[in-house]
């Protein structure tokens, strides 16, 4: 790990500290899986059995997952791993219980009521990524907003293994989270897929789903088609930034920098830190803690983008992380919760020694869908409102349209609106003429 001395870089020089790993080249990117969508859209079913033989290695017997498939994945999960999965559930259900949007009615002024309705939307798809790992913690953070939501709809796509079935795990979490529609698609394709329909696989409204610079391009795309789907948020390879002062224990530290980059090649850890000593103890338990893990291969590939950068105080410590705008925010500092007050840019916060930022992927109760790549400084990680509309509702009494009526003429006749000053004005005629009628005595 590089250990860098934040006061001594130059601008090009700190651009260079905080930036991501390069994939790569968009353009090469973009092509590859502008063929894959349209294959999908062309041949259906027939690209996806193609494509998931040449990109994935597998060939399903079917698209779908078959009861029997699911039967056989509860047999495959023993009675902790199966109640692990229940209590996360229970923390996810809860914690988005508690964020979810609710209807609301305000009186305006007299005559004039306005309200926000709420109505799910129809068709979701959830994609969970099964690259290098199966992810029923991915299943549980889509499945769990999409149900409480009351989405009608919900089904969900994830890679099959070499075997041509899906990880047991990812089924069983799908169940329990009332989800019984999946298919083994993965990739570029299954968004595709998602997107436009197939003979097998639905057509959805909007895609929920983290994945590789792949499957965010392919969201991105069938996002800016009229005809294809809408898409949750750019959730690409994951990052995460700790922020340690001199209390910090080392190897807590390199445990959680670990943690994230085992995720995947691209994905970064950050360490900022008052103390130099910190971030050489830092270095040096990463050495020894990676010679105990799995995933060494994953691991050598996105060591090389984790940096260590020592700066002056915790101020400037914070003042870095929110110009990173990190996925994931570790606060391993003396006084975490006055430090929060000034965290601006962040997806997801984790306060002190004792809250790893593995509780927030699996159990804790908050989402780990979350933006990467910066798009933390405008968007937020995924909740149950992003899986409802929000729609307006509008009521005027007689009376309230003759109060208001006339300021909505004079708007818009200052812009030029008359047809829009004529559906006002026609009604005040119709009301003025029947208040004339009343005082003359000739009826209503």
């Amino acid at each position: 790990m590089r250990i860098l001395d934040w006061n001594s870089l130059d601008e090009a020089g700190r651009r260079a500290a905080l930036a991501r790993p390069n994939a790569e080249s968009r353009e090469d990117v973009n092509r590859i899986v502008r063929d894959i969508v349209a294959n999908v859209r062309l041949d259906g079913d027939r690209a996806l059995v193609e494509l998931t033989l040449r990109l994935d290695g597998a060939k399903p017997a079917t698209l779908a997952v078959t009861t029997q498939e699911f039967e056989e994945a509860w047999l495959a999960l023993n009675g902790e791993e199966i109640r692990a999965l229940e209590r996360a559930i229970a923390n996810v259900e809860k914690f988005h219980e508690a964020q979810a949007p609710k209807p609301l009615a305000v009186d305006i002024q007299t005559g004039v009521r306005c309200e926000q309705i709420l109505r799910p939307i129809s068709k979701v798809g959830l994609y969970v990524p099964a690259g290098s790992a199966p992810l029923p913690s991915a299943v549980v953070m889509l499945a769990v907003p999409a149900r409480l939501a009351g989405c009608p709809t919900r089904i969900l796509c994830t890679p099959p293994r070499r075997d041509g079935r899906a990880h047991p795990s990812v089924l069983v979490a799908a169940q329990l989270c009332g989800i019984d529609t999946a298919f083994k698609v993965g990739g570029a394709q299954a968004i595709a897929a998602m997107a436009y329909g197939t003979r097998t696989i639905p057509k959805v409204d909007k895609i929920f789903g983290p994945g590789n610079q792949w499957v965010t391009a392919a969201k991105d795309m069938v996002a800016r088609d009229a005809a294809g789907a809408a898409c949750d948020l750019p959730a690409g390879p994951s990052e995460v930034l700790v922020v340690a002062d001199e209390t910090a224990r080392a190897g807590f530290v390199a445990a959680d920098l670990l943690a994230q980059a085992e995720h995947d090649p691209l994905a970064q850890a950050l360490l900022v830190t008052t103390s130099r000593e910190l971030a050489e103890e830092v270095a040096a338990e990463i050495h020894l803690q990676f010679a105990e893990l799995k995933r060494s291969a994953i691991l050598r590939k996105s060591l090389k983008s984790c940096r260590a950068i020592v700066v002056s105080d915790l101020k400037s410590a914070l003042s870095v992380a929110n110009e990173y705008a990190p996925e994931h925010l570790i606060l391993q500092v003396s006084e975490p919760r006055r430090a929060l007050a000034e965290v601006v840019n962040a997806g997801s916060v984790f306060l002190g020694p004792w809250s790893p930022e593995t509780t927030g992927d699996y159990c804790s109760g908050p989402n780990h869908v979350l933006p990467t790549s910066g798009a933390v400084r405008t968007m937020s990680g995924l909740s149950v409102r992003d899986f409802v509309k929000t729609i307006s509702v509008q009521e005027l009494t007689p009376a309230g349209l003759r109060s208001l009526g006339p300021t909505a003429i004079r708007l818009s006749k200052l812009e030029g609106l008359d047809a829009h000053a004529n559906a006002v004005e026609q009604r005040l005629e119709l009301l003025d003429a029947r208040t004339a009628d009343v005082v003359l005595g000739v009826g209503t």
